[in-house]
């Protein structure tokens, strides 16, 4: 349980808060052109609202936050827009890691990093190693990661441990499977309870398709540079009032 003051409730509340949130930051290009600005401002905008909901989701008490930063399919958007995000992580985390370890944050990756620029790839290892000893949060971004791609990754995987005999046809169950999904070094917090996506836009986008499986699902018409604090907590709230049954039925 954690308290937080509540501008939609009366005063002071105690809920349940859910120990992993997966976010898709969706409209920073919107959010720009809206503003008659470049794309690649609304991404730098974007990177300012990471760096403030991963500090507010702490302090909630959320266990794991999760970040779609780039996704497979982002590679088909403009060169110089490509670079541009390829060069974020670069920044933000040169910038914002003393602020990770100070709030006992660590950071994980999930996709494949070693299609990525060498100098992305440095940045993004040198985070994971200095915040490797925090343990109240962890800030897991997927770069370039696609979910139908890590369903194929995971078939491989368990394809290869049957043919060299270390796995049987017959013990292939849901923890074979999410054993060697990419969300396996989440542990316990695993799968998502809530995913929220800003923007407006009604879709998952290939992003955690085995995992949402039960997780409650938050929309908002907000662009992602424009997610406050108190959107976080809002959609935290709408969390608590949801029935969660996972296909059973409560007595």
């Amino acid at each position: 349980m954690a308290l937080f003051n509540s501008n939609s409730d009366t005063d002071s509340v105690a809920l349940k808060i859910p120990n992993h949130i997966a976010v898709i930051m969706d409209g920073n290009g919107r959010w720009a052109k809206k503003r008659f600005m470049p794309r690649v401002a609304g991404h730098k905008a974007g990177m300012n609202t990471v760096k403030r909901i991963a500090i507010a989701a702490q302090k909630l008490g959320v266990k794991v936050l999760t970040l779609y930063a780039f996704s497979t399919e982002n590679w088909l958007r403009p060169t110089d827009e490509v670079s541009f995000l390829m060069q974020l992580p670069i920044d933000f985390f040169n910038d914002f890691v003393p602020d990770l370890v100070k709030n006992d944050v660590r950071v994980e990756v999930m996709g494949d990093i070693d299609a990525l620029p060498s100098n992305t790839q440095k940045a993004v290892r040198r985070a994971i190693t200095l915040t490797r000893e925090c343990q109240s949060m962890v800030l897991n971004f997927a770069l370039n990661y696609g979910g139908q791609q890590e369903i194929v990754n995971a078939t491989r995987q368990i394809a290869t441990l049957v043919q060299s005999g270390q796995l049987a046809v017959e013990d292939i169950d849901k923890q074979a499977i999410e054993s060697v999904l990419a969300t396996h070094q989440l542990g316990e917090y695993a799968m998502p309870d809530l995913m929220i996506r800003t923007s407006g836009e009604l879709r998952t986008s290939n992003f955690m398709p085995y995992q949402l499986a039960y997780s409650e699902l938050y929309f908002t018409d907000k662009f992602w540079p424009d997610f406050t604090d108190d959107d976080l907590k809002t959609a935290v709230l709408a969390y608590t009032k949801r029935d969660r049954r996972f296909g059973g039925l409560k007595k």
